[in-house]
């Protein structure tokens, strides 16, 4: 097997950008690798993802419960690792992931009470990698971005438009607790946190993404 590695955030965060440099520098130290960014919105496996960030369930967060959003999350992660990234993985190739079940931990388990996180917890990662029976990652790297500082990085993405934001991006509240339930996570489950701020403002994106490879030359030892 390969080594399947997370880079995970809130909204705003700058995943996408960190990824995609972590895989040039992996690329050029000759290390084979395969990104893969979830959920799969060109697929029709993320039809449920797609209605629930659209508002067709509900316009807050908190109308579909914590295990019924993770369920349209997980069905999309299974078919992507059966039809896209599975024999990348099984072949021994690194997978750098552009969130994972992670990001469910991070969002979801704000929808309960925080004496339930860690059952939760325990009923995420079991439904996913030992009943669905996709990859557990080998390491999480936390992209921690202060809400007030990614909503105005989502707002210069979206050009002031507040209508192009899904109903994750618009509930400041939500994105609040997230941040609270993503640090607990990290903490919890030893994954490596980056912070990606300094006096109010992002730190550069060379700062950012040379602490992403230290890191992942951590985890893929």
């Amino acid at each position: 097997m390969g080594k399947l590695l997370v880079i995970e955030g809130l909204d705003g965060s700058g995943k996408d950008t960190q990824t995609r440099l972590l895989s040039e520098k992996l690329t050029k130290r000759g290390l084979e690798n395969t990104v893969i960014s979830l959920p799969h919105y060109e697929d029709d496996s993320s039809a449920l993802v797609k209605l629930y960030l659209g508002g067709a369930f509900g316009s807050r967060p908190g109308d579909v419960n914590a295990f019924a959003a993770s369920s349209f999350y997980a069905v999309d992660r299974f078919a992507g690792y059966k039809t896209r990234w599975g024999a990348d993985y099984e072949n021994g190739k690194i997978i750098l992931a552009n969130r994972y079940t992670t990001s469910n931990a991070c969002h979801q388990m704000t929808k309960l009470e925080r004496t339930q996180w860690d059952s939760f917890l325990q009923w995420l990662f079991h439904y996913e990698y030992d009943l669905l029976g996709i990859p557990k990652p080998d390491g999480v790297i936390f992209l921690d971005m202060p809400v007030e500082v990614s909503q105005s990085l989502l707002a210069a993405r979206y050009a002031g438009d507040e209508g192009k934001k899904d109903v994750h991006e618009r509930d400041v509240a939500y994105l609040a607790a997230c941040h609270e339930a993503a640090g607990y996570c990290a903490q919890k489950l030893g994954w490596e946190t980056i912070a990606c701020a300094r006096g109010g403002k992002p730190k550069t994106v060379e700062e950012i993404s040379d602490a992403v490879f230290s890191c992942a030359e951590r985890i893929l030892r």
